[in-house]
């Protein structure tokens, strides 16, 4: 019997270890590393978003002591600009070279695997649907129109704070990405990139004065099945909901 057959996370844990003298080995094919960016070329419209720029009077200290999960919203909408500067904070690029570009969120070699998906259920001068956010451009792509939360609480395990949020961002993780460079190792990896964008979320949900809570509780294929995503080479990891 297989030591690890019900205790798959153990499994996982333990074959994904790195041993002295026992790495794997592999040669980088730079002709066929993973493209670093999505994007939706046959969206139902593309929106630039507004360059995202916080109140100078926002304290740093203060929203890392502030920060906390909110599961209680008002039905008042975000504003174009706040919905702008979450992306910008979870993934948007801040510096840029002829070779790679830096974003707000460090990841494993620089590879940048999680997508997020943004349903939006209440801003300002956006209708309701499915969107993704295309990083290079600090642009969203409109997928499906219409009004999801009912779709997005169903997959959080029925949570009515999916139902009642003005937002719920899907992170996914395209898993070819880093497992080009890290092999069954980039789990871990993938895993650690999700963590980084969750706690930005939370720090500029703070910073604006906004209530948000991440939810790890999914059915992950419902949710998958959503996105129109195969749930091997993208799947779903993570949500994060927020509102006034």
């Amino acid at each position: 019997m297989n030591e690890f057959k019900d205790k798959f996370g153990d499994g996982f844990q333990q074959k994904s270890k790195y041993v002295r003298d026992k790495m794997p080995r592999h040669v980088l094919d730079r002709s066929r590393k993973p493209k670093t960016y999505k994007t939706y070329p046959e969206a139902v419209k593309k929106i630039k978003l507004p360059d995202p720029k916080f109140e100078e009077s926002i304290q740093f200290w203060d929203v890392i002591k502030k920060r906390h999960s909110t599961r209680k919203f008002t039905e008042e909408p975000l504003s174009l600009m706040d919905f702008s500067l979450l992306l910008f904070g979870m993934s948007g690029i801040n510096r840029t070279f002829p070779q790679f570009s830096f974003r707000t969120v460090p990841s494993a070699g620089g590879l940048f695997p999680i997508e997020i998906y943004p349903v939006v259920n209440n801003v300002i001068d956006l209708q309701e649907g499915l969107y993704h956010y295309d990083v290079q451009s600090h642009s969203i792509e409109l997928l499906k129109e219409g009004n999801f939360r009912g779709k997005v609480a169903e997959g959080c395990l029925d949570q009515e704070i999916a139902y009642n949020s003005a937002v719920n961002f899907i992170w996914t993780a395209v898993i070819e990405r880093s497992q080009w460079k890290y092999l069954q190792r980039c789990y871990r990896y993938i895993y650690l990139d999700a963590g980084h964008v969750g706690q930005n979320f939370y720090l500029v949900a703070e910073a604006l004065n906004l209530g948000a809570c991440t939810i790890g509780a999914i059915y992950d294929d419902e949710l998958n099945n959503f996105l129109g995503i195969d749930g091997k080479n993208e799947t779903t990891l993570y949500v994060g909901v927020i509102g006034k």
